[in-house]
């Protein structure tokens, strides 16, 4: 039996030392023992959000916490402003929208980002937002939209609430949400941070504290002044995910050994591969390289070829996994991706079997013109 070669944008491959991690003996998330994992483990994730607050943790996927976001500092008809390059972005006017918030809605094309130009444009008429939302890496396209300066632009044309889905981004991705004016960010555990679905991860600035004590939310479950309480005493209000801390603790101990900056770079370096091998096998991507994520590449179909046959050809016959389009761009690209557990090596793999299944379709390109390329940008990264 094969090993399926997993090289979707989430859930991403997990390290065998998490996974020995999250086999330990179960423990009440009541004790002594709970707390000082609990402790511990949120203290040291503090570095990889570039913040001093508390990180929460509710045991959920990554779209409960982008929902707690939302509930927990907007009533029923105030106005919001949700910046959406994709289908994650959407998900943000959804939530809005089902609880009666009335959201103003930054469109930009799938493939393309929101830069601070567009943002001071669109915000510039309005007045009494309450919040603006901002994905940091939409996993639909491949796009990093550039926070740091949306959120300079947001603190100068606003009083509102700077609010950030960094779900498959934060892990592999430098952010400092305190230094950048981030009031919330938000991640899940399947993506960079490479751990199972699960575990959601949300952090509040103390502006953001002021706005949520004044709100009043119908939140129950998902209600952060709770999830503050709690986190206070070292636990969680309700049952927590105590097998996925265990591993969260297990990853902190692997970002630490590699150095965050060098996880960073590691990072930014695959990235640089996928595309530079795309190039050379003359496939394209959707994205600029400006914006470009880090950790995920939206590649476009192979000329001539059914994007469809040639993915379930791919995991067929050489167990290599990629994540399709979604929405609009169904059936147009694959998505490539290259988070968390994941190193060059990998890369070269995937870039290798892909060239096998070009093949397999007649696709026509120079043999190991995609390796080659990857190969001479791994091997240059070394020198420096």
């Amino acid at each position: 039996m094969y090993s399926n070669i997993l090289r979707h944008p989430g859930p991403t491959p997990i390290p065998k030392k998490v996974q020995l991690a999250m086999s330990q003996d179960i423990i009440s998330h009541r004790s002594e023992e709970f707390v000082k994992l609990f402790r511990e483990t949120t203290n040291r994730v503090k570095p990889i959000f570039g913040t001093k607050q508390e990180i929460l943790l509710l045991p959920s996927g990554g779209t409960a916490a982008l929902e707690a976001a939302v509930v927990n500092t907007v009533s029923p008809g105030e106005e919001v402003v949700v910046v959406s390059i994709g289908a994650f972005g959407d998900y943000f006017v959804s939530i809005c929208e089902k609880h009666g918030f009335h959201a103003h809605v930054l469109r930009k094309p799938w493939g393309e980002a929101c830069t601070a130009e567009d943002l001071a444009t669109f915000l510039e008429p309005l007045s009494n937002i309450k919040a603006v939302f901002v994905t940091y890496n939409e996993t639909s396209t491949g796009i990093l939209n550039p926070v740091k300066e949306l959120a300079k632009v947001v603190r100068e044309k606003s009083d509102a609430l700077f609010i950030v889905d960094g779900v498959s981004c934060i892990g592999g991705v430098p952010v400092k949400m305190d230094q950048w004016g981030i009031d919330i960010l938000v991640t899940g555990s399947q993506k960079a941070m490479m751990l199972p679905p699960g575990l959601a991860f949300v952090s509040v600035s103390d502006r953001a504290w002021k706005v949520i004590e004044e709100n009043e939310t119908s939140a129950y479950y998902l209600n952060l002044l709770s999830y503050r309480e709690w986190a206070q005493k070292g636990m969680t209000p309700n049952t927590p995910a105590i097998t996925l801390i265990y591993g969260l603790f297990a990853a902190c101990d692997l970002i630490e050994a590699e150095g965050f900056d060098q996880t960073v770079a590691r990072h930014e370096l695959m990235k640089d591969m996928v595309r530079v091998a795309m190039k050379a096998l003359s496939i394209g991507v959707l994205t600029s390289d400006e914006y470009a994520s880090p950790t995920i590449t939206a590649i476009m179909a192979p000329e001539g070829i059914n994007l469809s046959q040639f993915l379930g050809h791919l995991k067929k016959q050489y167990h290599l996994d990629f994540a399709g389009g979604l929405g609009e761009l169904q059936g147009k690209i694959f998505r490539f991706g290259h988070m968390g557990y994941c190193f060059p090596s990998d890369i070269l793999q995937a870039i290798s079997l892909i060239e096998a299944g070009l093949q397999d379709f007649n696709y026509s390109f120079e043999p190991a013109a995609g390796i080659s390329a990857a190969q001479k940008v791994f091997l240059e990264a070394q020198k420096k």
